[in-house]
């Protein structure tokens, strides 16, 4: 009979089926990134998805030892959020594979990761970093507090609302950046070409996330007073010049210390957090027992 592995933290059984789902969502992030194939990783993904498991029911097990209960108007509050979430009692029964009649196992879930996050959060209750510690982090960590990098460009549009018009846009456009680099007028070719040119020759200032991404990822690789190559976004076929760039700058501290006092707390409390899972771990009775095939994964 095939054999899954289940894990014993305590006495608290984790069946393989948890592990094999926290396997596929660590392997499905890491294929999103484009830097895996096949089945290279995956043992290092198992061994990833097996230290998140252990580190999640650790936590759990001391906020419950630890914290005590939290109110049921603050749990039906949590239950009531994590509902919306999914868009409704339907949509989270259908996502989840819960029932109604399974709702006091998601309440006590619920429960329970209220009581970590509180434990979580009180980890960093005796820090009170000095400015002068903030303004060191500050420096540290001057790429987290910098200024979004701006470009600004001149835009024609082509937008063919039939497919055989889509060749003669484009032949028009690809005439026009010839007569770009010869001197011509940008402005005064947008005007004449663009379906957009009332108001969007001059699209101003933008930032990365503001317009498409097909039309940013040229705009942001592009000098200043560079004429593009023709390409096509969903909208249509582009043609544009980019006018001036704002490079990206450290903002002033006083205006980020808030922000920085935060960030600086979010990696005390990160650290505090794995400190106390080691200690956790060092105490801990983890055991792998095998299962029969109806818990393994196929």
């Amino acid at each position: 009979m095939e054999q899954g592995v289940a894990i014993l933290i305590n006495g608290q059984r984790i069946d393989d089926a948890i592990l094999q789902s926290e396997f596929s969502e660590i392997k499905a992030h890491f294929e999103r990134l484009g830097n895996i194939s096949c089945c290279e990783r995956d043992p290092e993904f198992r061994g990833y998805a097996r230290q998140n498991v252990i580190a999640r029911v650790l936590l759990a097990q001391e906020a419950r030892r630890a914290v005590p209960a939290s109110p049921e108007a603050e749990v039906d509050a949590a239950v009531a959020k994590l509902v919306e979430q999914f868009g409704g009692e339907a949509r989270f029964y259908a996502s989840t594979g819960a029932s109604p009649e399974q709702m006091h196992l998601v309440r006590h879930d619920v429960e329970t990761d209220l009581r970590v996050r509180k434990m979580v959060e009180a980890l960093c209750d005796d820090v009170r970093p000095s400015e002068e510690v903030l303004c060191q982090f500050y420096e540290k960590n001057i790429q987290s507090f910098m200024t979004a990098e701006e470009v600004r460009a001149s835009h024609i549009l082509k937008a063919p609302k039939r497919g055989e018009e889509r060749e003669g846009a484009y032949a028009a456009l690809r005439e026009a950046r010839k007569q770009l680099q010869a001197g011509g007028d940008f402005d005064a070719l947008a005007r004449q070409l663009s379906d957009k040119a009332d108001d969007h020759i001059d699209l101003n200032f933008f930032k990365r996330g503001e317009l498409a991404e097909e039309f940013e990822l040229v705009a942001f690789s592009m000098e200043v007073g560079e004429i593009s190559p023709v390409f096509a976004s969903p909208f249509g076929f582009h043609l544009i010049k980019v006018t001036d760039r704002k490079p990206a700058t450290p903002k002033p501290f006083d205006t980020v210390q808030d922000e920085v006092r935060q960030r600086y707390l979010d990696e005390e409390r990160q650290d505090r957090t794995r400190k106390l899972v080691e200690k956790l771990q060092s105490n801990a009775a983890v055991e792998d027992v095998e299962e029969p095939s109806e818990f393994a994964a196929t």
